[in-house]
């Protein structure tokens, strides 16, 4: 099995809202709970090791391009 990485849902926009809302009213702390059992549960769900630690390693390569575009816009911001 090979990561697809394009949506698959018909209406990714409610798939979006449907994450979302699931996390509306938890603290800070459920939410976190949150992500990790529903990462689990899809996990589990797709079956395949090496999908896995695929999906983590996009998702942290995304984290850290994230959190080092929102570094030099802050650099920036200051000068």
């Amino acid at each position: 099995m090979v990561l697809s990485t394009s949506s698959n849902f018909a209406r990714p926009d409610d798939a979006f809202r449907a994450v979302v809302e699931a996390h509306r009213g938890l603290t800070d702390a459920q939410s976190a709970d949150l992500d990790a059992a529903l990462v689990l549960v899809l996990a589990n769900h797709i079956g395949d090791i090496d999908v896995l630690r695929e999906a983590i390693a996009l998702a942290k390569r995304q984290m850290l391009d994230t959190s080092q575009q929102q570094q030099q816009q802050q650099q920036q911001q200051q000068q």
